[in-house]
Protein backbone atom coordinates (compact mmCIF):
# COMPACT_ATOMS: atom_id res chain seq x y z
CA UNK A 1 0.00 0.00 0.00
CA UNK A 2 1.38 3.41 -0.96
CA UNK A 3 1.85 6.22 1.55
CA UNK A 4 -1.09 8.10 0.01
CA UNK A 5 -3.38 5.07 0.27
CA UNK A 6 -2.27 4.54 3.86
CA UNK A 7 -3.15 8.13 4.72
CA UNK A 8 -6.55 7.83 3.01
CA UNK A 9 -7.24 4.61 4.91
CA UNK A 10 -6.34 6.30 8.21
CA UNK A 11 -8.69 9.20 7.44
CA UNK A 12 -11.56 6.88 6.45
CA UNK A 13 -11.19 4.82 9.58
CA UNK A 14 -11.04 7.97 11.73
CA UNK A 15 -14.22 9.43 10.23
CA UNK A 16 -15.96 6.06 10.44
CA UNK A 17 -15.25 6.06 14.18
CA UNK A 18 -16.98 9.46 14.36
CA UNK A 19 -20.08 8.00 12.71
CA UNK A 20 -19.53 9.33 9.19
CA UNK A 21 -20.84 6.65 6.83
CA UNK A 22 -20.34 8.40 3.50
CA UNK A 23 -20.46 11.56 1.46
CA UNK A 24 -22.59 12.82 -1.41
CA UNK A 25 -22.11 15.20 -4.31
CA UNK A 26 -25.77 16.25 -4.13
CA UNK A 27 -25.85 20.02 -3.33
CA UNK A 28 -28.96 19.46 -1.23
CA UNK A 29 -27.04 17.05 0.99
CA UNK A 30 -24.22 19.57 1.45
CA UNK A 31 -26.73 22.28 2.38
CA UNK A 32 -28.27 19.94 4.93
CA UNK A 33 -24.86 19.05 6.34
CA UNK A 34 -24.03 22.73 6.73
CA UNK A 35 -27.30 23.38 8.54
CA UNK A 36 -26.69 20.49 10.91
CA UNK A 37 -23.22 21.82 11.70
CA UNK A 38 -24.72 25.00 13.24
CA UNK A 39 -24.67 24.96 17.06
CA UNK A 40 -27.92 23.67 18.55
CA UNK A 41 -29.47 24.98 21.75
CA UNK A 42 -29.80 22.56 24.66
CA UNK A 43 -33.59 22.74 24.32
CA UNK A 44 -33.44 21.87 20.61
CA UNK A 45 -31.15 18.93 21.13
CA UNK A 46 -33.30 17.64 23.95
CA UNK A 47 -36.44 17.89 21.86
CA UNK A 48 -35.14 16.51 18.58
CA UNK A 49 -32.39 14.15 19.62
CA UNK A 50 -29.91 15.94 17.29
CA UNK A 51 -26.47 16.08 18.88
CA UNK A 52 -24.53 19.34 18.97
CA UNK A 53 -21.27 19.40 16.97
CA UNK A 54 -18.38 17.81 18.80
CA UNK A 55 -15.64 20.12 20.00
CA UNK A 56 -12.04 20.03 18.80
CA UNK A 57 -11.10 18.59 22.20
CA UNK A 58 -13.58 15.73 21.75
CA UNK A 59 -12.40 15.02 18.22
CA UNK A 60 -8.74 15.05 19.26
CA UNK A 61 -9.62 12.60 22.02
CA UNK A 62 -11.21 10.40 19.35
CA UNK A 63 -8.00 10.50 17.30
CA UNK A 64 -5.97 9.59 20.38
CA UNK A 65 -8.31 6.70 21.11
CA UNK A 66 -8.04 5.54 17.51
CA UNK A 67 -4.24 5.48 17.76
CA UNK A 68 -4.52 3.61 21.05
CA UNK A 69 -2.07 3.33 23.95
CA UNK A 70 -0.35 0.33 22.38
CA UNK A 71 -0.13 1.38 18.72
CA UNK A 72 1.65 -1.23 16.61
CA UNK A 73 1.35 0.38 13.17
CA UNK A 74 5.14 0.62 12.82
CA UNK A 75 8.12 -1.22 14.27
CA UNK A 76 8.74 1.36 17.02
CA UNK A 77 6.26 -0.43 19.27
CA UNK A 78 8.74 -3.30 19.53
CA UNK A 79 11.90 -1.22 19.88
CA UNK A 80 11.63 -0.12 23.48
CA UNK A 81 9.16 2.72 23.42
CA UNK A 82 7.10 2.90 26.61
CA UNK A 83 4.03 4.77 25.39
CA UNK A 84 2.46 6.86 22.65
CA UNK A 85 3.08 10.60 23.13
CA UNK A 86 0.09 12.18 21.41
CA UNK A 87 0.18 15.94 21.91
CA UNK A 88 -0.70 18.57 24.50
CA UNK A 89 -2.13 22.05 24.73
CA UNK A 90 -5.10 24.14 23.65
CA UNK A 91 -7.29 22.23 21.15
CA UNK A 92 -8.38 25.61 19.73
CA UNK A 93 -4.85 27.04 19.57
CA UNK A 94 -3.92 29.62 16.96
CA UNK A 95 -0.26 28.63 17.22
CA UNK A 96 1.06 25.07 16.93
CA UNK A 97 4.61 23.84 17.48
CA UNK A 98 5.73 20.63 15.78
CA UNK A 99 8.93 18.79 16.67
CA UNK A 100 10.54 15.56 15.58
CA UNK A 101 9.77 12.78 18.05
CA UNK A 102 9.55 12.13 21.80
CA UNK A 103 12.74 11.80 23.82
CA UNK A 104 13.40 9.78 26.97
CA UNK A 105 11.58 12.13 29.36
CA UNK A 106 8.62 12.40 27.03
CA UNK A 107 8.46 8.63 26.63
CA UNK A 108 8.23 8.28 30.42
CA UNK A 109 5.67 11.02 31.04
CA UNK A 110 3.63 10.71 27.85
CA UNK A 111 3.79 14.48 27.21
CA UNK A 112 5.82 16.16 24.44
CA UNK A 113 8.64 18.52 25.35
CA UNK A 114 8.93 18.01 29.11
CA UNK A 115 12.73 17.57 29.41
CA UNK A 116 15.38 20.29 29.21
CA UNK A 117 14.42 21.06 25.63
CA UNK A 118 10.81 21.32 26.73
CA UNK A 119 11.70 23.76 29.48
CA UNK A 120 13.45 25.91 26.92
CA UNK A 121 10.44 25.70 24.60
CA UNK A 122 8.23 26.92 27.45
CA UNK A 123 10.51 29.94 27.87
CA UNK A 124 10.39 30.56 24.11
CA UNK A 125 6.59 30.57 24.22
CA UNK A 126 6.53 32.88 27.20
CA UNK A 127 8.96 35.23 25.43
CA UNK A 128 6.20 36.10 22.93
CA UNK A 129 3.69 36.71 25.73
CA UNK A 130 1.93 33.37 25.51
CA UNK A 131 1.60 30.50 27.94
CA UNK A 132 2.25 26.88 27.14
CA UNK A 133 -1.47 26.21 27.64
CA UNK A 134 -2.27 28.76 24.90
CA UNK A 135 -0.55 26.75 22.15
CA UNK A 136 -0.60 23.15 20.95
CA UNK A 137 2.56 21.03 20.90
CA UNK A 138 3.03 17.79 18.97
CA UNK A 139 5.61 15.77 17.08
CA UNK A 140 5.78 14.24 13.63
CA UNK A 141 6.29 10.85 15.30
CA UNK A 142 4.31 9.81 18.40
CA UNK A 143 6.76 7.19 19.73
CA UNK A 144 10.39 7.49 20.76
CA UNK A 145 12.88 6.00 18.29
CA UNK A 146 15.61 3.97 19.99
CA UNK A 147 18.60 6.10 20.95
CA UNK A 148 16.72 9.19 19.75
CA UNK A 149 17.68 8.37 16.16
CA UNK A 150 15.85 10.05 13.29
CA UNK A 151 12.54 8.36 12.46
CA UNK A 152 12.69 6.01 9.48
CA UNK A 153 10.65 6.79 6.33
CA UNK A 154 8.20 3.96 6.99
CA UNK A 155 7.66 5.25 10.55
CA UNK A 156 6.89 8.72 9.18
CA UNK A 157 4.51 7.23 6.61
CA UNK A 158 2.54 5.45 9.32
CA UNK A 159 2.48 8.30 11.84
CA UNK A 160 2.25 11.53 9.85
CA UNK A 161 -1.48 11.05 9.07
CA UNK A 162 -2.14 11.43 12.80
CA UNK A 163 -0.35 14.79 12.83
CA UNK A 164 -2.40 15.85 9.82
CA UNK A 165 -5.57 14.93 11.69
CA UNK A 166 -4.45 17.02 14.66
CA UNK A 167 -3.81 20.02 12.41
CA UNK A 168 -7.15 19.63 10.63
CA UNK A 169 -9.02 19.58 13.94
CA UNK A 170 -7.08 22.32 15.74
CA UNK A 171 -7.05 24.61 12.70
CA UNK A 172 -4.06 26.70 13.85
CA UNK A 173 -3.34 30.02 12.18
CA UNK A 174 0.39 29.24 12.18
CA UNK A 175 2.64 26.19 12.56
CA UNK A 176 6.21 26.48 13.81
CA UNK A 177 8.30 23.51 12.65
CA UNK A 178 11.19 23.02 15.07
CA UNK A 179 14.36 21.44 13.81
CA UNK A 180 15.71 20.07 10.57
CA UNK A 181 13.79 16.80 10.61
CA UNK A 182 10.36 18.33 11.27
CA UNK A 183 10.92 21.09 8.73
CA UNK A 184 12.23 18.83 5.98
CA UNK A 185 9.53 16.21 6.60
CA UNK A 186 6.58 18.61 6.60
CA UNK A 187 7.88 20.60 3.63
CA UNK A 188 9.15 17.53 1.76
CA UNK A 189 12.52 19.13 1.10
CA UNK A 190 16.18 18.52 1.74
CA UNK A 191 16.89 22.22 2.19
CA UNK A 192 18.79 23.44 5.25
CA UNK A 193 17.22 25.20 8.22
CA UNK A 194 19.14 28.38 7.40
CA UNK A 195 17.61 28.52 3.91
CA UNK A 196 14.09 27.81 5.18
CA UNK A 197 14.04 30.33 8.02
CA UNK A 198 12.50 33.77 7.65
CA UNK A 199 9.96 32.71 5.01
CA UNK A 200 6.36 31.57 5.18
CA UNK A 201 5.73 28.07 3.86
CA UNK A 202 2.54 26.01 3.97
CA UNK A 203 1.60 22.60 5.26
CA UNK A 204 -1.94 21.25 4.84
CA UNK A 205 -2.97 24.75 3.82
CA UNK A 206 -1.67 26.32 7.05
CA UNK A 207 1.12 28.94 7.08
CA UNK A 208 4.31 27.41 8.48
CA UNK A 209 7.65 28.87 9.54
CA UNK A 210 10.85 27.11 10.50
CA UNK A 211 13.13 27.55 13.49
CA UNK A 212 15.77 25.58 15.39
CA UNK A 213 14.87 22.74 17.72
CA UNK A 214 15.20 23.60 21.43
CA UNK A 215 17.49 20.59 21.95
CA UNK A 216 19.84 22.00 19.30
CA UNK A 217 19.81 25.39 21.02
CA UNK A 218 20.95 23.79 24.27
CA UNK A 219 24.11 22.72 22.43
CA UNK A 220 24.48 25.75 20.14
CA UNK A 221 23.89 28.89 22.17
CA UNK A 222 24.95 31.25 19.38
CA UNK A 223 21.81 30.38 17.38
CA UNK A 224 19.44 31.49 20.16
CA UNK A 225 19.44 35.00 18.68
CA UNK A 226 18.27 33.60 15.34
CA UNK A 227 15.51 31.70 17.10
CA UNK A 228 14.41 34.92 18.80
CA UNK A 229 14.12 36.46 15.33
CA UNK A 230 11.94 33.53 14.28
CA UNK A 231 9.70 33.96 17.32
CA UNK A 232 9.28 37.66 16.61
CA UNK A 233 8.41 36.73 13.02
CA UNK A 234 5.78 34.30 14.35
CA UNK A 235 4.37 37.01 16.60
CA UNK A 236 4.09 39.44 13.68
CA UNK A 237 2.34 36.84 11.55
CA UNK A 238 -0.10 36.05 14.33
CA UNK A 239 -0.91 39.73 14.87
CA UNK A 240 -1.28 40.42 11.17
CA UNK A 241 1.71 42.77 11.15
CA UNK A 242 3.34 40.52 8.56
CA UNK A 243 1.70 38.88 5.57
CA UNK A 244 1.26 35.08 5.87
Amino acid sequence: MTDTRQQIAEHLRFYADLGVSGVSRDPRWRALAGAQAEPQSSAATAGTGVQAPRSAADLLAAVKTDIGPDCSRCKLHGLGRQQVVFGVGNPDADLMFVGEAPGADEDIQGIPFVGRAGQLLTKMIEAINLRRDDVYIANVIKCRPPGNRNPAPEEVAQCSPHLLQQIELIKPKLIVAMGRFAAQTLLETGASISSLRGRVHRYAGVPLIVTYHPAYLLRTLEDKAKTWEDLLFAKKLMSGAAAP
